[in-house]
């Protein structure tokens, strides 16, 4: 079996990762054929950052669409492509400008003022294989990732807001042999092949002479403890600078005094590293890792398992049943609704639903039948994404409140991760679709009644 990928050539050769982007994702990722060795893969948290329409669990909205998709598999290159630094050279030397204006060589460009720049130039290194992640749509960038407004349903109603993603925010770097270790880096070459880091960009020369330094939103890391697995904990975030190093956070994403050196720490990526771009989370899953996680045929025979189970509505005495994962638009009739606030699980119906509800004074609130408390009220979505669980134990609790159901493990899981929110605050939000949690825990447990036969 041979696949060809957005670049055109035959994928017979070992896939690196998987990155899924944030918010959700849901298309199945790229599994390798049998002459295939998984390297990585790479999701984006959420599919669009803060659309919370279930639709969006596991898919974007318009489909996976060239070098945007949902989730991004890196395979080894037929030829490799990656730099490492060489010379460097200061002020504006023929040899500086010569290396910014040559299209076939690699460079970092610093300046220091108007009257001194520092350029490093970068060589070919056959040990290595470059992708490029950012909101660029140019050839360079092999993962084309971009953020929305919170409400919005598509592309064209975010087209009037400033993305705070860099064009070219980062490159991961791949050995080419195995464990086929991945490191970040922050910012990522143009079309020209040239990164600059201007006047106002934070840059120091470090201890050992060599140049380095922050993008504007800067790259954030945060590594999970324990591997990503049922017993993981959330790690700490940090940020990656232009040359890998690894610093605690600035005071905020883009100001100018860097934070403190991490030198126990480096900027290899493990199974179930975050990236943060500033407006989009990338999941990143190694080929080990995704070994041990669940399928889609393994969550389908879950949710088979759950409607065999034929779990009745306590009021219209109806069976429920969760609708198929391709089906992910709209409730259907059998569709199991829950009361956020105990978590009981009905059928849609208007028992509580009084007047002034109704009306919309009092919001989404609901009264449930079963015990009197008042919370919200929604339909409940299987999480579609199998890359996001951290085991494979059946779907019995939900996030709150957006309906989102998965393994208990999973929802403990991600209601401890804080991910960065805009450019100066974090919080917790569901895995499948980004919106923000609420309420003590974030997730509940789901309470079926069985049927009556």
């Amino acid at each position: 079996m041979e696949t060809i990928n957005h670049l055109g050539w035959q994928q017979r050769w070992p896939k690196i990762g998987l990155l899924w982007p944030w918010p959700p994702l849901a298309t199945p990722w790229l599994r390798p054929c049998a002459d295939q060795e998984v390297i990585g893969n790479s999701c984006c948290l959420g599919t669009k950052r803060c659309c919370f329409s279930p639709r969006y669990n596991g898919s974007l909205p318009n489909g996976d669409r060239g070098r945007r998709k949902s989730r991004f598999a890196l395979y080894k290159r037929p030829k490799a492509n990656g730099v490492k630094p060489s010379t460097v050279h200061v002020a504006c030397s023929p040899q500086a400008a010569k290396a910014i204006s040559n299209k076939d060589q690699h460079s970092i460009s610093y300046t220091l003022s108007r009257a001194q720049t520092v350029v490093v130039e970068y060589t070919y290194d056959s040990n290595t294989d470059m992708f490029q992640i950012g909101r660029s749509t140019e050839s360079p960038i092999d993962f084309v990732v971009t953020d929305t407004v919170a409400g919005s349903q598509s592309n064209s109603d975010t087209q009037s807001v400033q993305s705070t993603i860099s064009r070219f925010a980062c490159r991961i770097m791949c050995q080419r042999t195995p464990p086929y270790t991945a490191r970040i880096y922050a910012a990522g070459f143009d079309s020209s092949k040239n990164i600059f880091l201007g006047e106002k960009a934070a840059k120091w020369k470090t201890c050992d002479g060599q140049m380095d330094g922050l993008t504007t939103n800067g790259v954030l890391v945060m590594h999970p403890r324990n591997g990503f697995m049922q017993d993981s904990k959330p790690g700490v975030w940090r940020e990656i600078s232009v040359c890998g190093n690894v610093f605690t956070l600035r005071e905020t994403r883009s100001a100018q005094q860097r934070g403190k050196m991490v030198e126990t720490e480096t900027q290899e990526l493990v199974d179930g590293s975050l990236i943060d771009l500033c407006g989009a989370t990338l999941l990143w899953r190694t080929a080990e890792g995704l070994s041990h996680t669940p399928t889609l045929k393994h969550l389908e025979a879950l949710r088979q398992e759950i409607n065999a189970a034929r779990p009745q509505c306590p009021v219209g005495f109806n069976t429920l049943a969760f609708p198929s994962m391709r089906r992910k638009d709209t409730p259907d009739e059998k569709q199991p609704w829950v009361y956020l606030q105990c978590g009981h699980v009905h059928g849609y119906h208007n028992w509580g639903n009084h007047r002034e509800e109704r009306e919309g004074r009092e919001g989404r609130l609901r009264e449930c039948p079963m015990c009197r408390a008042k919370g919200p009220y929604v339909p409940l979505w299987l999480g579609c994404e199998a890359g996001f669980y951290v085991d494979a134990a059946p779907p019995t609790h939900t996030f709150n409140p957006c309906g989102h159901v998965c393994s208990e493990k999973t929802a403990a899981f991600w209601s401890q991760i804080p991910l960065p929110h805009g450019t100066h605050t974090f919080h917790t939000a569901c895995p499948f679709c980004a919106q923000q949690l609420s309420g003590e825990q974030g997730y509940i447990r789901l309470i079926f009644q069985g049927p009556l036969d």
